[in-house]
């Protein structure tokens, strides 16, 4: 009997993990890291609920930690299989995946030197090594819709989805006995978005997939690009320093995309903007590369020697030393650093710097996941706990919703229009509970389909 097992990505934005087990093979669709409340990283630590020597593949749909960030863990547990994904993705994973150890690694020892674990020693969840273990196992695809054999009986194909460069919708076929079709829609990006193509039309399916991010809301009216140019105008006015949170693949190429814009038609002084992100340097190289993924106007750009990423007085950090001599800056100026929640890396300390300061300003750019600090603050906190110690919030917070790089449920629903035929059944992912619950909603009224909200640890017979 076929069936898809939910062990991660519902009822929450991380952690990723769709196990489709038919005609005997086992299929690992998305393995990523739970993120955010202290009851979904534990999860991270705990045995999977199955056997990963058993798998006989895996399938990313992008390279975004949420997706893809336990498979040094499951590596490390003993899967010695493919992973198969668009190249794009495999080039971005070579540099997301080490320094995902790396920052585990650092973390671990930051709090054994300074005692501030609960364990003796810290550890990390997994190694670099591991996370080199793991890149030996991937294979690039083209991401134009050509099937690829997946293992025995099943193939694959993979398609734009607009999310992030490589991002993937991606369609798994199985021609046995048990023959069946199932979609997996994985991030859906926006319509008419900078760098990257609009998303492939849906293809038929008897299964579906879908993301809910924001199956309850819709993105700010706003433009993005008018609120960053009132934002760094007003920081410019007032000598004020800008922190924005970005991850270091996808939201820091669109940031750097749109300043370079506003900085060309003159709407915005040309300030001093760091990019805080060794990972980041090395992601815009792998934009630049995958030309096949680049809507019109950024190949445009390119073909005119203009570098659509590169703004007038920007720079690089590499090196910690580096990072800690931000400190020293004075005056208005823009800092883009990852994580784009707050969870980690090198944002923390200049978050622990801009926070308490009455002139500082704090832009939010992204979905901020429930129990993230990012969440915490822009829930209202007064104060939030960095590496152990209190942190007051003083400063001003800027909320940019026409950042993300989901498309909000109009978009989700547009998108499913592509579909000539109903499938059998959709399932709701990659959200939290009403936002799922509000998308199967929206799904069933619009369409008529039958939509089912999967819960962690579910099993569904297809």
């Amino acid at each position: 009997m076929a069936e898809i097992g939910f062990y991660g990505g519902v009822g929450t934005v991380t952690g990723s993990k769709y196990l489709l087990s038919v005609n005997g093979k086992k299929i690992l669709v998305e393995c990523g890291l739970f993120q955010g409340e202290k009851h979904l990283r534990e999860k991270n630590w705990e045995a999977p609920p199955f056997e990963p020597s058993e798998i006989d593949a895996v399938i990313l749909t992008h390279a975004h930690i949420d997706h893809s960030g336990y498979l040094p863990r499951l590596v490390k547990l003993g899967y010695k299989g493919k992973v198969f994904t668009s190249r794009a993705t495999a080039d971005l994973l070579k540099i997301l995946l080490p320094d995902s150890a790396r920052l585990q690694e650092e973390e671990a020892d930051y709090r054994n030197r300074h005692g501030l674990t609960s364990h003796s020693p810290a550890l990390p969840l997994y190694s670099e090594e591991d996370a080199r273990q793991a890149l030996k196992l991937l294979m690039g695809v083209p991401n134009n819709g050509q099937a690829v054999e997946i293992c025995d009986g099943v193939r694959a194909s993979f398609r734009i989805a607009g999310h992030i460069l490589g991002a993937s919708l991606v369609l798994v076929e199985i021609e046995e006995k048990n023959s069946l079709k199932f979609l997996f829609s994985g991030d859906l990006g926006h319509y008419d978005q900078p760098i990257l193509r609009d998303p492939s039309p849906p293809v038929e399916c008897d299964y579906l997939m879908v993301e809910s991010t924001y199956g309850d809301r819709l993105h700010g009216e706003v433009s993005p690009k008018e609120q960053m140019a009132r934002i760094v105008n007003e920081a410019h006015q007032k000598g004020s320093p800008v922190l924005i949170p970005a991850f270091a693949v996808g939201r820091t190429q669109e940031i750097l995309y749109l300043l370079r814009e506003l900085e060309d038609e003159g709407r915005i002084p040309t300030l001093p903007i760091i990019v805080d992100s060794p990972m980041a340097l090395q992601a815009i190289q792998v934009y630049n590369r995958w030309t096949e993924e680049h809507d019109e106007e950024y190949a445009s750009l390119l073909a005119k020697k203009i570098h659509p990423l590169k703004t007038h007085r920007m720079r690089f950090t590499s090196t910690r030393q580096e990072s800690k001599d931000l400190n020293n800056m004075e005056g208005a100026r823009i800092i883009i650093s990852s994580s784009g929640m707050l969870t980690g890396g090198r944002v923390l300390h200049h978050a622990m710097r801009i926070l308490p300061n009455e002139n500082a300003i704090l832009v939010f750019v992204g979905y901020q996941a429930a129990g993230t600090r990012g969440r915490l603050i822009l829930d209202g906190a007064r104060e939030v706990k960095i590496m152990k110690q209190m942190v007051p919030v003083r400063c001003r917070i800027e909320v940019i919703e026409g950042f993300s790089a989901h498309a909000d449920w109009k978009g989700v629903l547009r998108w499913l229009e592509g579909l000539q035929k109903a499938p059998k059944m959709v399932f709701t992912t990659h959200g939290e509970p009403e936002a799922s619950s509000a998308m199967a909603e929206r799904i069933q009224d619009r369409f008529g389909w039958k939509v089912v909200v999967p819960q962690y640890g579910q099993k569904l017979p297809l």
